[in-house]
């Protein structure tokens, strides 16, 4: 990890619905200002400012309609901010969305197929979007995916016939390969049994380590969070309520005769429990 930023958020802001809000209308001003909030609007990002620097695995915890999906979407150019400025590695994700999108890929639990093609089918699709000749593909596919552990057999098989765990595998898998330099991860282990989760969680730590990737994960898997960030924030109602190492985080409530865990951390600091939107229904 070095000290260039790779993703600076100032003062960010995203609303949904209320009077006069638009939703795909770029911010007029070229600054970094607060933008205005119309009135009856739902505040998703409340003038949220960060910075991830390259080379770092960051997180971002928070509840349910905490709003740290909708900050993804905005670094990945999927929204326009109604306010203030973010850019990757300097790009401005509102004026040159095109340039972010060569530099980054996004991995959602709610990633999309063509559920009649095989997880090959479906990455050599993917790959030519961005460039990639097939047969490079081909040899990289069949590399990512078995050291994600599917079975050979499966890479050839209907997308349909796959567990969603699976499914989420080869969406992972998708992302790598378009080498990006930053991978914006949304919760990629939901789904996943345990053993899944370990070889994810090793594949995202050698990414880092041999690609010089940078890397923003949101998690409901206080573990995971642990295990693999640099550094968290935890956001609670589109607000940043603390942000700091997983050590420090720990060290912001009383210990109360043992060590706290970041869950409790998490608890003190929003009173909810976190869990997965699937949970949540």
């Amino acid at each position: 990890m070095n000290n260039t930023i790779a993703v600076r958020v100032e003062n960010a802001l995203k609303t949904f619905g209320g009077k006069n809000n638009q939703w795909l209308t770029p911010r007029t001003n070229g600054n970094a200002s607060g933008g205005h909030i119309p009135a009856g609007a739902k505040v998703a990002v409340d003038h949220v400012s960060l910075e991830i620097k390259r080379g770092e695995i960051f997180g971002v915890l928070g509840p349910n309609g905490s709003g740290k999906s909708t900050l993804i979407r905005l670094m990945a150019t999927l929204l326009i901010p109604d306010g203030g400025r973010i850019t990757v590695f300097g790009h401005d994700v509102t004026t040159e969305a095109r340039a972010v999108q060569t530099l980054i890929n996004r991995v959602s639990v709610e990633a999309s197929f063509f559920k009649k093609l095989s997880p090959m089918e479906n990455l050599l699709y993917g790959a030519r979007l961005y460039g990639v000749s097939a047969s490079e593909t081909k040899t990289r596919v069949l590399a990512i995916l078995t050291r994600l552990g599917l079975e050979e057999k499966s890479i050839y098989r209907p997308m349909e016939e796959m567990s969603r765990g699976m499914q989420q595998k080869v969406a992972i898998a998708r992302a790598f390969l378009s080498h990006p330099i930053l991978l914006l991860l949304d919760e990629p282990t939901t789904g996943l049994d345990p053993r899944s989760k370990r070889e994810v969680q090793a594949f995202v730590r050698e990414l880092r380590d041999t690609h010089d990737a940078t890397i923003l994960l949101t998690t409901h898997d206080m573990y995971e969070a642990e295990a693999l960030c640099d550094r968290i924030a935890i956001i609670d109602g589109g607000k940043i309520v603390a942000l700091d190492t997983p050590a420090a985080l720990k060290k912001l409530i009383p210990q109360n005769g043992h060590a706290p865990t970041l869950e409790e951390v998490f608890l003190e600091l929003t009173g909810k429990q976190l869990v997965t939107e699937a949970e949540a229904e």
